[in-house]
């Protein structure tokens, strides 16, 4: 699977050279990979002063795509080694490592080994409910980032 990955993000990024490019691919794919038997990935969520963390398991083998995101945030990946490719490009990554995600980037990831790999948002609310959060934390698509007035991707 590992190759397969592999192959769709050098077609993604050979055939489609701009960011623009990528994300309409990447969205191209999730929807495909929605009409495929899920893998159920259940997060930890855990709460501090100001902050909210979201902790996923990725089983070995896995192909995913995350959540755009509104706001700039960490990630960790503190176990396993996972491929993620974005509008930037495919990268590879081992635990430990911790990156900063700009707002609206959309991931796909493919897990090389049981990958674990956390969120950490800013929470100055201090709401407790994961919906609530969701809503504040996430867009629903890149249309509605959009919509919003959110980022508007440039090419390199």
């Amino acid at each position: 699977m590992s190759d397969l990955l592999t192959d769709v993000a050098e077609y993604v990024v050979q055939t489609t050279p701009t960011p623009e490019q990528i994300r309409a691919n990447l969205d191209a794919l999730e929807a495909q990979m929605k009409t495929y038997p899920q893998v159920e990935i259940v997060p930890r969520h855990y709460f501090a002063d100001g902050l909210y963390a979201r902790e996923i398991t990725i089983p070995k083998g896995t192909l995913l795509t995350g959540k755009i995101h509104h706001f700039q945030h960490l990630n960790i990946i503190s176990q396993g080694e996972i491929t993620v490719l974005t509008e930037q490009g495919p990268k590879r990554v081992k635990a430990p490592c911790t990156l900063v995600s700009p707002p609206g980037t959309k991931r796909l990831g493919y897990a090389h080994e049981e990958t674990v790999w956390t969120t950490v948002h800013a929470n100055p609310e201090n709401l407790r409910d994961t919906d609530q959060l969701e809503a504040v934390l996430v867009y629903e698509s890149h249309a509605s980032l959009e919509q919003e007035g959110g980022l508007c991707l440039t090419s390199p």
